[in-house]
């Protein structure tokens, strides 16, 4: 790695930690900009049930990888890449401080780590098996990849199609466990210096947020955002509108589940999510866990990192 190479602020956590606003302060103070990392504010139209900052809680600052796409165009972590290098290099280049922040920890680590060579997809063999997972469901999918590849799948919701048919079409095309591949690469590309700051809170606290945010949701429109998608188009089952929030709600207008266990499901489902993204974190020997309410301390570990750099 350079010495040159450009420094990152990371503001990771799980859902409803308050990276977003930690992370406007921060810009705020140091006149940096923002890169979004969370897989599911880069599309356009879904703001609700993706916890996106509005306008003015932005306060200003610009945020990049926000609204990028259409709610049916693929994402993932290469194309992260993809979007995020060119961005980084350009704020670099103007000595502007970056600061990273969302939940998706695949694309925070991929920043940091790089990914390693996976095979092109093979569209014939991704078709099979999404065939096969809309004719069987995708726990049947699940129960396969359990079998090729235990802690690949411990790694995997078993309810994400997109992330299973992957790792099974990776496994198939090279012959290897997909877990055994990432482990072998073991995210060691490293182009930058970061500072990973992860937000802890503790977690009846955190759930409790979860709850009352769910709530929030409902108030500010969420029903609505789902029937404009719908209406404009967009299929159910795409992978977008199976996010939290999204899928229950399809659930609910399809009179699938009622108004309160609409609600439950979503925070049920939320508070699930939140407990594995905090595993996933734990397990980053990188990460320096801080308290969102000592605001004052994160400012300094922030302005002493980047001041390092000149």
């Amino acid at each position: 790695m350079a010495d040159d190479s450009p420094k990152l602020i990371i503001i990771s956590g799980p859902t409803c930690s308050g990276k977003s606003a930690l992370a406007v302060e921060l810009a705020s103070i140091l006149d940096g900009e923002i890169i979004n990392a969370d897989s599911m504010q880069v599309y356009r139209g879904m703001d609700i049930g993706t916890a996106k900052l509005s306008i003015s809680e932005r306060k200003g600052i610009p945020h990049h990888l926000i609204d990028i796409i259409n709610p049916d165009q693929e994402f993932n972590a290469a194309l992260f890449l993809v979007h995020a290098l060119p961005i980084i290099k350009d704020l670099h280049s103007k000595k502007i401080p970056i600061i990273v922040v969302g939940g998706t920890g695949l694309y925070v680590r991929a920043l940091l780590g790089g990914l390693f060579n996976c095979p092109p997809s093979d569209l014939e063999l991704r078709q099979n098996l999404w065939e096969e997972c809309e004719k069987e469901g995708p726990s049947f999918l699940y129960e396969k990849l359990s079998r090729l590849d235990r802690n690949a799948a411990d790694r995997i919701h078993p309810m994400d199609k997109v992330r299973i048919i992957r790792a099974l079409e990776v496994i198939h095309l090279t012959g290897h466990q997909f877990s055994e591949l990432t482990r072998k690469h073991a995210f060691s590309d490293k182009k930058f210096s970061a500072l990973n700051l992860c937000l802890h809170v503790d977690r009846q606290i955190l759930y409790n947020r979860i709850n009352r945010r769910t709530i929030s949701m409902i108030d500010s429109g969420l029903i609505n955002e789902v029937e404009v998608l719908l209406k404009m188009g967009y299929d159910s089952n795409i992978k977008s509108m199976q996010a939290i929030g999204y899928r229950h709600i399809i659930g609910y207008l399809k009179d699938k589940w009622n108004f309160t266990e609409t609600i439950k499901l979503i925070q049920r489902d939320t508070r699930r999510y939140a407990k594995r993204q905090l595993t996933w974190l734990r397990a980053d020997p990188d990460i320096i866990w801080v308290n969102p309410d000592y605001t004052t301390e994160i400012i300094n570990k922030a302005m002493t990192f980047i001041a390092a750099q000149t």
